[in-house]
């Protein structure tokens, strides 16, 4: 079965990119263009006409892509016409005439690539997050994990724990037989060093997975603090409702900003108070929730009625700033029960040390994302098969001390196939779906 689908960005533009892909391709450009296929990668003029009638589409540049050497390792074309909408759907409508031709599914393009060994999974996903990077973290992180060195890294533990299978394999194969000692050591000593490897991955705070979807932050505090007036302030745009009736904010309201080229996802909360409305109170456990899961929390107060006993002491406990508003109407120093903790004191009023209050979010920001050498995991899938495949080598060590060798090879056949299906060495069918479905029509 032969895809096309328009690769560019929906709507007018001065130019839309129509991808193809399959056997039928280079009859796609002959019943389009009444010419045979142009010289491989060479972009070529051609008059694009109707099929049936040879009335004038468009006039573009077509670059046919031949396989193996394309993006899919099919025969490819591009398409390459003016952005009208009227000229995209004619063209698609064209080529829908031709049989085996249907209209590509999301990401199906690298859905091939993958599948003809283009590609392996981690840079499938990288591409992903290349497309959809908003903040140049974002673009960086998905240019580094396509470079390779995460897929270098994996493959290298998944092949110790092949060569190590191998071993375990000859034993029960040849139980008569004396393996040399120091085959029996380096088991033991590689299955140890993939572990530590993999220790050291899993201990990234996740930093990899909050770049790819943001940094949160919950804006958390009592009634009237001024939680609604911050975010709007932080976002220079009115997001929420701001009123001096309490209890305005029932619902979590998020949005996302760019803090410095880093992603963040920040979120206004309900004031949290005793309340006997129902509506209420779940906003309130939402907003608890919301600052549970949060990497940082805002913690906004009146500066001139200062109370951090009960949940505000909690809450500022770990991983959260003190926010103290309406500075306008202190009359006093702060007492340092109140100072002790790590503070900013603003005047949304008279738009006040706002620009202290983000100098101190880019610092944790910055300190956050410092590190660039490390193998970063940018999905829970990811970080759910590296945990698998230590338990089952941690089980196979302790077999494998016993002299149960039939029961450890088991173990460690299962700790080899969850470090292939980070990378797509293995039968991933189940999880192709849920990847490839991220990806926009097109790509």
């Amino acid at each position: 079965m032969t895809i096309y689908a328009l690769s560019s960005g929906p709507g007018t533009s001065g130019v839309a990119i129509i991808r193809i892909s399959g056997s039928e391709a280079s009859k796609v450009i002959k019943s389009l263009t009444g010419k045979e296929t142009p010289k491989p990668r060479v972009a070529t003029f051609r008059k694009i006409n109707n099929i049936n009638t040879s009335e004038l589409i468009d006039e573009g540049i077509i670059i046919w892509f031949p396989g193996p050497q394309s993006y899919t390792g099919e025969d490819m074309v591009e398409i390459h016409v003016h952005g009208g909408k009227a000229v995209v759907l004619a063209l698609q409508n064209e080529i829908s005439k031709i049989e085996n031709c249907r209209l590509a599914e999301p990401g199906e393009f690298t859905k091939l690539a993958f599948q003809n060994g283009k590609i392996n999974l981690l840079k499938a996903e990288s591409i992903a997050d290349l497309i959809s990077a908003e903040t140049e973290i974002q673009r960086l992180q998905a240019v580094k994990i396509m470079k390779g060195k995460s897929s270098e890294k994996f493959n290298e533990l998944r092949d110790k724990l092949l060569k190590v299978l191998s071993f375990i394999e000859a034993k029960i194969d040849f139980p008569d037989e004396d393996l040399p000692e120091e085959n029996l050591n380096k088991v033991k000593q590689d299955s140890i060093y993939v572990i530590k490897e993999i220790d050291k991955i899993l201990n990234d705070q996740k930093v990899g997975e909050i770049i790819r979807e943001g940094f949160k932050i919950a804006i958390v505090g009592p009634t009237n603090a001024g939680k609604s007036s911050l975010i709007n302030n932080l976002s220079n745009r009115e997001i929420a409702i701001v009123s001096e009736i309490a209890g305005t904010t029932r619902d979590v309201i998020e949005t996302h900003l760019n803090i410095d080229g880093y992603p963040v996802v920040i979120s206004d909360t309900a004031g949290i108070r005793d309340s006997k409305n129902e509506i209420e109170n779940k906003g309130i456990k939402l907003s608890l929730k919301k600052a549970e899961n949060a990497d940082l929390k805002l913690v906004v107060v009146d500066a001139k009625s200062v109370d951090l006993s009960g949940f505000l002491n909690d809450l500022l406990k770990t991983d959260a700033i003190l926010v103290l508003n309406k500075s306008d109407l202190l009359k006093e120093k702060l007492k340092p029960e109140i100072t002790k903790f790590d503070h900013v004191l603003i005047s949304l009023k008279d738009n006040s040390n706002i620009d202290k209050l983000i100098l101190k979010i880019k610092d944790i920001l910055k300190n956050k994302f410092i590190d660039e050498d490390n193998i970063l995991i940018t999905r829970e899938r990811h970080r759910q098969n590296l945990l698998q495949c230590n338990n089952y080598l941690k089980n196979f060590l302790d077999k494998n001390n016993k002299e149960d060798f039939d029961k450890a090879a088991e173990d460690l056949r299962l700790a080899t196939k969850h470090l292939g299906v980070i990378v797509g060495k293995v039968d991933v069918e189940e999880i192709l779906g849920s990847i490839f479905n991220d990806f926009c029509i097109g790509k």
